[in-house]
């Protein structure tokens, strides 16, 4: 994959890519953006519910079972989400932090968003059948690592990839809101507890224009499921 790859993390810590940023400005610019999301997207009260419930659900993970993913769903979503955020040595991956569980908990609360989320992770098999003739997750890592190289930078991406791209965008926003609100993200953050500020503003905006990503996209209507 050129340049940085879609999470950003797992290159060096001084290593900079076409978004011109370093690894760990994109990770504090990525922090900011999941508490925005959870502040602005989100109902507090919704948003620590979910928090809440992916922790209980870490403490025996091998027992749980999703709601609202389909099995093959949900083995996509974890490749997925830990190719957004790797394990390194910092610390563990999505997937060790519970976002997986935390996606299909925040899936179940907002309807608003099953559809959007439902339809990028079929328009992505859809993708990977057409390019390589497999299903995204039963790909080697090189070809999944292709098609994500080209919906993982908006301001580049083909138009013809503008559903993926959509997607890609939500799929990481809520990627970020659950590694940052869990305890491997609040360590990797060094995170030192809640600090009272007179108004939240966000992540700057140029921040969030040189990642490729956004507040409002966890909002916005996302591609219908393909049929088959």
């Amino acid at each position: 994959m050129s340049g940085v790859p879609p999470g950003v993390r797992g290159v060096p810590p001084d290593a900079r890519g076409d978004s011109g940023i370093t690894r760990r400005e994109a990770l504090v610019a990525l922090g900011g953006l999941a508490v925005g999301a959870a502040l602005g997207g989100v109902a507090p009260q919704v948003y620590e519910r979910v928090v809440r419930r992916t922790r209980a659900a870490m403490e025996q993970p091998q027992l749980f079972v999703p709601r609202f993913f389909t099995q093959h769903e949900w083995r996509t979503v974890r490749v997925l989400a830990d190719l957004v955020v790797p394990a390194d040595e910092r610390s563990g991956s999505a997937t060790d932090a519970g976002v997986p569980e935390f996606m299909d908990f925040m899936l179940m609360e907002r309807d608003t968003l099953q559809i959007p989320v439902r339809g990028g992770l079929r328009w992505l098999d859809a993708e990977a059948v057409e390019r390589f003739g497999a299903a995204f997750v039963d790909l080697e890592p090189e070809r999944q690592a292709a098609i994500l190289d080209d919906i993982a930078w908006p301001a580049r991406a083909r138009p013809d990839m503008s559903q993926g791209v959509e997607f890609f965008s939500r799929f990481r926003d809520l990627t970020a809101s659950g590694f940052w609100s869990s305890k491997i993200g609040m360590e990797d953050l060094q995170y030192m507890g809640n600090r009272a500020v007179a108004e939240w503003t966000g992540c700057p905006p140029e921040a969030l224009q040189r990642l490729g990503v956004s507040y409002d996209l966890m909002d916005r209507p996302g591609p219908e499921p393909a049929t088959a």
